[in-house]
This record gives structure tokens, sequence and C-alpha cells, in this order.
């Protein structure tokens, strides 16, 4: 059975998810919608479907949607899909509110419709290495780095990059946090756009976090130690590396990856949800405990900056 799925947000992520879904088997690229009209009308002339006028026009043709529209409309352009039964993939964060997180949580269930939030890097071909091999891990550290994006700006750099790496962590660790420290610097705009988060859990694990959107090389990597090896990671490259301690001392474990495009693992993940009604791998509930301890962050970086400021 053939499934018509849209996007909601024609901008450069929901272009890149048209692209994708115009690519799957079993999948026709149904609509596009944007208050740019002409936004949408680029999108779908490159991709397929058509440009729709309104997002209610867009609901009647799509069973399933990206939605990849400003964080402040997720609520009001999730709710509104699903409770005109189309099935949502909300782009990360899923929300910029708690409140907002639990009306769409909420309103998924109560109309029965799958809602995946869009933490890719759970798509990486290096995450089932990492999960394949992890026992329990007691420290991590993660890097996620990238050059001024010119996008999103309305949230700083914990919302906007962080928030990958925190979804990864709490979904690794699965213990409840005891405490949170944070910094962060606002250089190139009024929020922050450097920020490093030290987590640690109740069953002893430490997690520290670094992004930064003003650095001018990119990076995504996560090591991992546990009692026996420790585990490192490049998303970016979708290499791991896995060290241990033999008989000359620390070796390393070569580890093959099957390299594989993210963005299409996810979408195919979801339609899959979609067509099945089987529960999705990033699920609301998950990515609201992302969003909740991402708003923790930035809290207390924020707090920080009054502070200094007073």
């Amino acid at each position: 059975m053939t499934l018509r799925a849209g996007v909601a947000g024609a901008g450069a992520m929901g272009r890149n998810h048209a692209r994708v879904f115009s690519l799957l088997e079993g999948v026709e690229l149904a609509a596009v919608y944007d208050q740019d009209k002409k936004r949408a009308e680029a999108v779908a002339a490159e991709f397929g479907g058509v440009a729709m006028d309104s997002l209610d026009e867009f609901a009647q043709i799509v069973d399933a949607a990206t939605v990849a529209v400003p964080t402040i409309a997720h609520r009001s352009v999730g709710c509104e899909l699903m409770e005109k039964g189309v099935h949502v993939l909300m782009e990360k964060p899923i929300a910029d509110t708690l409140d907002d997180a639990k009306a769409l949580i909420e309103t998924a269930q109560e109309h029965g419709r799958i809602l995946q939030v869009g933490h890719i890097e759970r798509f990486n071909p290096v995450m089932r290495e990492l999960e394949d091999r992890l026992s329990e891990p007691r420290f991590i550290e993660a890097h996620r780095l990238s050059p001024f994006p010119n996008r999103s700006i309305d949230i700083g750099v914990v919302l906007d990059l962080m928030i990958h790496d925190l979804e990864i962590i709490l979904h690794l660790v699965r213990s409840p946090i005891k405490s949170v420290d944070a910094v962060g610097v606002a250089v190139m705009t009024a929020r922050e756009d450097i920020a490093n988060a030290r987590i640690r859990f109740e069953n002893g694990c430490v997690a520290n976090v670094t992004a930064s959107r003003i650095s001018p090389e990119r990076m995504r990597k996560i090591r991992v130690f546990q009692g026996d090896c420790y585990l490192s990671l490049d998303y970016q490259e979708q290499s791991a590396g896995m060290y241990r301690m033999g008989e000359a001392g620390v070796e390393k474990v070569e580890v093959n990856v099957e390299k594989d495009e993210p963005l299409k693992r996810e979408l195919a993940s979801f339609i899959e949800s979609a067509r099945k009604g089987h529960a999705p791998v990033v699920s609301g509930q998950q990515g609201a405990a992302a969003l909740d301890l991402a708003l923790d962050i930035t809290n207390r970086i924020t707090q920080g900056f009054q502070q200094e400021k007073a």
C-alpha cells in the first residue's frame, strides 16, 4: 500500500525531507505546505507533490507528514494535523515548552496517531555499534560543533544542537538525573552560542556535553567509557573505534560501520511506524524528556547571564 507523505515547512530542513520522501519505496510525496507558497511550490516542483494553500487542505491529502516549521509553531501545526488523522514526524526539539510538548503527546494518544520526534542521530549507523557494545556507561563525553548556521537563531545552541546529544545520553544511561551544572556564552546572538553541561545521574554515570555553533569546523563526536572498555564514535564520519586493555596496554579494536544516510533511515522508520502502528524509535515522551533537560540547562545558563549583568 502506497502511503501519502507530506512536508509542512519548506525551508532547508523541509526540503531535505521532501527529497528523501520522494526516494522511499511505497511512499508518494503528495503535498508540500508553507505559509510562503512560493517556497512550497519550489520544493514541489523539484521533488513532486502539490503545493497546498492551507494546512487544512494539506491534511486532507496526506497520511503522514514531517513538521519542519519554526519551533514556536510545533504545537499548533502538529496538533491540527494529528486531529485531522495525520501521523507526524516532528522535527526536534519537540516544542519550545513542556506544556506544548505535553499537548502534542496527548493529542497523538487521543487520536491514535504516531508522533515521532526528529532526533536524527538515533538513526546514525554508528548508534547501533554503540548500543550493541554498551552495557553500563560510567562516563560520557560529547562534542557537537558547527559554524554559525544563520538559522534557528530564535533558540540557543542547547535547543539547536546540544539536544541531540542529550537525547542520546538519556537513551543510553536510563537513570534519573541527580544534578546538572551548566555554563554558556552569547557571542553572535542574544542567546547562548557556546554551552557546556555536566550531568550526574543517580546510578553514578557522569556526562560532559559541549556544543558550539560558532566553530570554524564541524564536529559530531561522542565517547562512552565503561568498566571494560571505551567506545569513540564520530557521527559525521560514521566511524567508530573500541579500546580495551590488553597484554600490551590499551588496544584498539576496529569497528566496521555500514554507512547510510541517517535521514533516510529516520523517515523509513517513521513510515513503517505509520503504516503498521508500531511505536516510533523516538517517541513524543522521549522527545519531551530531552526537551526538559535542555530547558533546565538553558535556564541555568540564562540565570548565569543575569547574575553577570547584576
